[in-house]
């Protein structure tokens, strides 16, 4: 399987569901983060958009999203993040396994995903993740083993304050499994805006981290939250 083909074409897919400002509606919003979502034209489910403003420059938000040492300790819907094999500096395979939500009624998936990050000029970042198969990984009985269509990040300046970024994250995610669509239409937004407010904590920490507390590292103090 040609990872980095499949990178590559998943970053534009990316970029042209950035583009593209039609059919879009609101489905939720909160604490200025705005989700938006619209039927995919590739599985029958929807395609979200998510939009936020987060305190952080494009490289360094960018390096904070996709690192898997850094996803656990802040992303609270997942249980694991690992990097199962390096394609290039760029491009690699990783293995996720979410949290149950939903109180419970949506039980505990894994992921398989090849996730790629390519820079763009005026510090844009984008980072692309796509399911593929994996022999080093095949599914578990212990799981659901669902499906990412092509979603990611696109993290670039804000005109206002570059130190601060504009982050659009896209999701497409065929959850597998017997679950109804409008349990998963009724959760996903509050999840997706519970996602980047995780994040906007966790930048919190590691920048006090990186700051404040070099002597101590940054893994015991990302570990107290």
């Amino acid at each position: 399987m040609d990872y980095k083909a499949i990178a590559q074409q998943t970053v534009q897919e990316l970029i042209g569901y950035n583009q593209d400002t039609s059919g879009w509606k609101v489905v939720k919003t909160a604490k200025k983060i705005t989700v938006y979502s619209k039927p995919s034209k590739i599985f029958p489910g929807n395609l979200y958009r998510v939009e936020g403003i987060i305190p952080e420059s494009t490289s360094k938000l960018s390096d904070f999203l996709y690192k898997p040492e850094n996803r656990v300790t802040w992303d609270k819907s997942l249980k694991v993040c690992d990097m199962m094999h390096k394609v290039d500096k760029d491009t690699f395979i990783c293995h996720t396994i979410t949290q149950s939500f939903a109180m419970g009624s949506i039980s505990p998936r894994d992921f398989i995903d090849v996730v790629y990050i390519k820079h763009y000029e005026g510090n844009v970042y984008v980072i692309s993740s796509k399911s593929v198969d994996f022999s080093a990984c095949p599914p578990s009985p212990n799981y659901i083993r669902g499906f990412n269509h092509a979603c990611g990040y696109i993290c670039s300046p804000l005109k206002e304050n570059p130190a601060y970024s504009k982050l659009v994250m896209f999701v497409q995610t065929e959850m597998k499994g017997k679950l109804s669509p409008s349990i998963v239409d009724a959760t996903m937004p509050s999840n997706l805006i519970n996602f980047i407010l995780s994040a906007k904590d966790g930048i919190k920490i590691h920048k006090t981290a990186r700051h404040g507390y070099h002597h101590n590292g940054h893994s015991s103090i990302l570990k107290k939250k």
